[in-house]
C-alpha cells in the first residue's frame, strides 16, 4: 500500500489534468529564480513575466540593455541549462 503513494512533484508532473498548474510553477521559477542564475545582474535587471515562453526583463539603463540585447541568446541558453529543460525560448528587454 505505501507504494501506491506518490510525491506531490509526481502528482503534479504526471497528471495531464494539472498541466496548466505545472506551467503556472515552471513560469514563476524561472521569474523567482532569476537572481540566482545571474547574481550580477540583480541590481541591473528585474524580470517581469514569463508567457508563452518568452521572458521579459526590465532593464532601465539604455547602456546595459544593448549589451544584454546582445548577449540575450547566451542568456536564454544559461536558463534553459539551469532547468535541464527548454523554459524559455527568447527574451525581450523592457526600457
Amino acid at each position: 500500500m505505501l507504494n501506491d503513494f506518490m510525491s506531490l512533484g509526481e502528482v503534479i508532473n504526471n497528471a495531464p489534468e494539472l498541466k496548466k498548474v505545472k506551467k503556472l510553477i515552471e513560469t514563476s521559477e524561472v521569474i523567482n529564480r532569476f537572481n540566482e542564475i545571474f547574481p550580477q545582474l540583480e541590481k541591473i535587471v528585474e524580470p517581469i513575466k514569463l508567457e508563452k515562453n518568452t521572458l521579459v526583463l526590465k532593464v532601465e539603463n539604455p547602456s546595459w540593455r544593448n549589451e544584454l540585447f546582445l548577449q540575450k541568446e547566451i542568456l536564454v541558453e544559461k536558463i534553459n541549462e539551469f532547468f535541464q529543460e527548454e523554459r524559455i525560448k527568447q527574451i525581450i528587454f523592457l526600457g
